[in-house]
């Protein structure tokens, strides 16, 4: 009679440190986001102690964005990429990215359409897109490489479209609460139209592109960093408009602008060359 084998366990996954803390940084300000706006639905809605706690949520969602612009770089930079922070990365991205500007959205401008519930309805469709748009991105990155595979993204990245839609919120809060506290229905409409697009946005084959490309050896790199220092300039002295601006241009680079430039023209704007373009 043979001896029982003691069961064998899958080996611990690596965990780098430095790129995974600016990871639960992203996933942090998703929480303190979403705790704001339950702060701010003790208010009636178009108070000016809703608007606070509101624009403070948007706050903390910009500083999840720029921990999510930071840990993959981080990462590459370290050459510490690998599946547990991609899917860590993914659970903050939902959180900070898919339910807090849903909640934010539903509660600060969506909740007087004039069909019921409707804003809800819009709000749980970008949820819903959001976490689809993660999962498929996960199970295209776990992927054999192919030839020739490009490293921009299928679809409109998540933390793009959660920019879209609360930069462009931010935006008429700070409209309304200049004058009478009341969103006009023709800016609620607007924010409804726009977060249903960027919803399908993110599911779509649509191709954006990912700026991994840049780093410090490519003369692209100079112009990147020429248009973020002219772009932190512009939000220090125009924080309601700059990051709505930022946030729809990239929206519309890769819906409207990219598909008819030529190949050295979006090699020269993504900071790209032809190695990246050969990717194996």
């Amino acid at each position: 009679m043979s001896t029982p084998q003691p069961p064998v366990y899958p080996d611990e996954p690596k965990i780098p440190v430095l790129p995974n803390l600016l990871t639960a940084g992203n996933l942090l300000c998703g929480f303190f986001s979403i705790l704001t706006i339950f702060k701010g639905m003790a208010f009636d809605n178009g108070s000016v102690e809703a608007f606070d706690h509101y624009e403070t949520a948007t706050y903390f969602l910009f500083a999840a964005c720029i921990f999510d612009l930071l840990d993959g770089r981080v990462a590459r930079m370290c050459k510490a990429d690998g599946p547990f922070g991609r899917e860590f990365d993914s659970i903050a991205d939902v959180v900070s990215f898919g339910i807090a500007p849903a909640m934010l959205l539903a509660r600060a401008v969506l909740f007087d359409l004039p069909v019921p519930y409707l804003g809800d309805v819009i709000a749980v469709l970008y949820l819903l897109c959001a976490a689809l748009r993660l999962a498929r991105f996960n199970c295209m990155a776990a992927a054999p490489k192919k030839p020739n595979q490009s490293m921009d993204f299928v679809g409109l990245p998540v933390p793009m479209a959660a920019g879209a839609v609360v930069s462009t919120m931010y935006l008429v809060i700070d409209l309304t609460t200049r004058h009478n506290l009341v969103i006009p229905m023709l800016w609620q409409i607007v924010m409804a139209v726009v977060m249903t697009v960027v919803s399908l946005l993110m599911m779509s084959r649509v191709i954006y592109p990912s700026f991994k490309h840049v780093n410090f050896e490519k003369r692209g790199t100079a112009m990147a960093i020429l248009m973020a220092v002219i772009a932190i300039g512009l939000f220090v002295m125009f924080p309601w408009i700059t990051p709505a601006i930022i946030f729809v241009c990239y929206l519309g680079y890769g819906l409207v602008v990219r598909p008819f430039l030529t190949r050295r023209m979006r090699r020269a704007i993504e900071a790209a060359d032809d190695d990246d373009e050969a990717q194996v």
